[in-house]
């Protein structure tokens, strides 16, 4: 039986029929929804600091405004394609089980056009507002998203966060690029430090939910690996990005501020990680592994180093 097949009685065909009739108001929320808004606030929470290391100070505001809007239209484009082509298996896991396309608050023809609308809008508005290596590389990150994550690994390699996370890297490369209308060793480093940062932020959720995938086939890595195997690359992956996260200062990059705030919050995040391995290895299960304190805490971390990126030009 196929994911469509076995997914809930009426949910197919209530997805695919009319919306029209759907009250304007929740209609408008379900096409906000689309775009993931919680992910894309994240997003630019990476974007938005970078241009204040890339000008030394404060960017142009126009600029930054600029910025957010196209990278908000073209996350939300790459959110919405994956709506779309993710809607069989989100109609099977209780976490995705409201978004617009299974409750069939949008249809999938109108969650397509919409998904076409914001990608070619957001790379116009890149070109013509921002520069045209910023439109290229938001182009780039939606792709990758769409086909490489969403399309080809997402369903057939544990590994799927690993190398779709990727995308989520973008925005610093773009923030970067905003400013400078180039690409330098500074943006590489924070686009690494997202990147290793990406699947210890979510393979603990992924722990959590595990039952979801599982039902609709995702070869998450906690689906197909025990939590002691997860546990041990949330280790090695944090180890690797706090590392990473520390080479701005050396290489010139940041003053003394951002090196003592990384240092520290790449600290508990550390003691975060290996508390979680030290619970799997005991075998410990449920509630008391605790695992979503380290996705909670992902995000605070993520945030609080992104500022500290920001502030550092004005304490050097």
């Amino acid at each position: 039986m196929t994911a469509v097949e076995s997914r809930p009685a009426g949910v197919l065909e209530t997805s695919e029929t009319s919306s029209g009739h759907r009250p304007f108001g929740a209609r408008v929320k379900a096409f906000v929804a689309l775009t993931k808004p919680r992910v894309i606030e994240l997003l630019l929470m990476t974007t938005v600091p970078v241009m204040f290391l890339a000008a030394q100070g404060v960017p142009d505001l126009w600029l930054v405004v600029a910025t957010c809007v196209g990278g908000y239209l073209s996350a939300g484009g790459a959110a919405a394609f994956n709506m779309y082509y993710d809607r069989d298996i989100d109609a099977l896991m209780e976490r995705t089980a409201q978004r617009p396309l299974v409750t069939g608050m949008v249809s999938p023809r109108e969650c397509l056009v919409f998904a076409f609308a914001l990608a070619v809008g957001s790379t116009a508005w890149f070109w013509a507002l921002v520069n045209p290596l910023s439109a290229m590389l938001s182009l780039g990150a939606l792709a990758f998203y769409v086909v490489v994550y969403t399309m080809w690994l997402k369903r057939r390699t544990s590994q799927n966060i690993v190398w779709g996370g990727i995308a989520g890297c973008m925005p610093v490369l773009i923030g970067w690029s905003s400013v400078t209308n180039e690409v330098s060793w500074a943006a590489v480093i924070l686009f690494l430090v997202i990147f290793f940062w990406t699947p210890p932020h979510y393979w603990p959720l992924s722990m959590k939910v595990k039952d979801d995938y599982e039902r609709a086939s995702v070869p998450m890595l906690p689906v197909i690996a025990g939590n002691k195997a997860v546990a041990r690359q949330i280790v090695l992956y944090s180890w690797a990005m706090v590392g990473v996260s520390l080479l701005l200062w050396p290489l010139g990059y940041t003053g003394w501020f951002y090196p003592v705030v990384a240092a520290v919050l790449g600290g508990f995040w550390l003691k975060e990680a290996h508390g979680l391995q030290a619970r799997a290895r005991a075998g410990i299960t449920g509630a008391k592994l605790k695992e979503m304190r380290l996705f909670h805490w992902s995000i605070t971390y993520v945030s609080l180093l992104f500022v500290a990126v920001a502030v550092d030009p004005f304490l050097r």
